[in-house]
């Protein structure tokens, strides 16, 4: 029983971890800052993020293949499609992992592999994210339940909300001469009073 309540909880806090690395992926795109939070503080946290959904992941698949309840090896963790146990969900689980570990060894990588070709890899993070996401759906046992049903839907709002984010203009700073030069001419006489 301690194994697979291990499973369920890493798969959680991954899920959750994994949502949050993806939202500040996005902010960190669009450059959101402010003076209180630098931008290297937003890609610290998304750095840290990741290793530690990662962290999370190594343990959600360990616990899953020691606890034996069902038959899941391994290899059903790294090769989609292939496992005795719901084969497409576990599937599902494996391409996820897959993505990410590609993100991951990549962005360890990245200035040996240059940033076009880091960028281009890092771009699965937006296809493995709801992969994981129909993963949980379709294996966790606590799918349906009304406690995870809130926790997948805040998922999916957050990661909703940072899209939306992204496809806003970024805000660009008016130059003071812009702005001088925008605002309207006044006269010596409207300026004497």
């Amino acid at each position: 029983m301690a194994l697979w309540y291990l499973t369920r909880a890493t798969g959680v806090v991954t899920l959750i971890l994994l949502t949050l690395t993806v939202a500040l992926g996005v902010a960190d795109v669009k450059r959101l800052h402010s003076r209180r939070i630098p931008r290297f503080v937003v890609d610290g946290v998304h750095r840290n993020a990741a290793l530690l959904s990662v962290a999370f992941l190594a343990v959600h698949v360990l616990s899953t293949v020691a606890d034996g309840y069902v038959p899941i090896h391994l290899a059903d963790a790294v090769i989609p499609f292939g496992a005795a146990y719901r084969p497409f969900w576990l599937g599902l689980g494996a391409l996820s992992l897959d993505m990410l570990a590609a993100v991951v060894i990549t962005s360890l990588l990245r200035r040996r592999i240059g940033r076009r070709a880091w960028r281009l890899i890092h771009w699965l993070t937006y296809v493995s994210w709801p992969v994981a996401l129909a993963h949980s759906i379709g294996t966790g046992t606590d799918a349906g339940s009304r406690w995870m049903l809130i926790v997948t839907a805040c998922c999916v709002s957050t990661v909703l909300a940072a899209l939306l984010v992204r496809r806003m203009p970024r805000p660009t700073a008016a130059s003071p001469r812009r702005l001088s030069a925008a605002a309207p001419a006044r006269s010596p006489r409207a300026l004497r009073g």
